[in-house]
């Protein structure tokens, strides 16, 4: 972990520590347009579109325009590492992929990874 960007995962982790944020990365499991994601979250658009900037400016989510509409998902592969960093802290890290067509998270390992030993 000694050559890890604290800062960085510092600020990612403050970006989905807050409720409203957490709650729109929620909602864009898929990709949804502003208005959409207004509609399924009944937050308004003000304080949509500022809590948007953030999880862009953290690089946590994926955006793409189609004419006036912006679209947002989330960023699986940025996510992941947020979790490998917390696996990692937690001592639970196990190797991971995430599949590019499903966007879905494989575990790897092998026989050793199916059961953790309490003491």
């Amino acid at each position: 972990m000694e050559d890890r960007d604290f800062e960085g995962s510092a600020e990612l982790l403050r970006a989905i520590a807050h409720p409203v944020r957490l709650q729109i990365l929620c909602a864009i499991k898929d990709e949804h347009a502003v208005s959409e994601i207004e509609d399924i979250t009944g937050i308004a658009q003000p304080g949509l579109s500022q809590q948007l900037a953030i999880l862009r400016k953290a690089d946590l989510v994926i955006t793409r325009r189609h004419g006036k509409q912006i679209f947002y998902q989330v960023d699986s592969e940025r996510l992941l590492g947020a979790s490998e960093m917390l696996d990692a802290l937690a001592g639970t890290a196990t190797e991971r992929r995430i599949d590019r067509h499903t966007s879905r998270i494989h575990s790897g390992g092998g026989a050793a990874t199916f059961a953790r030993v309490f003491r």
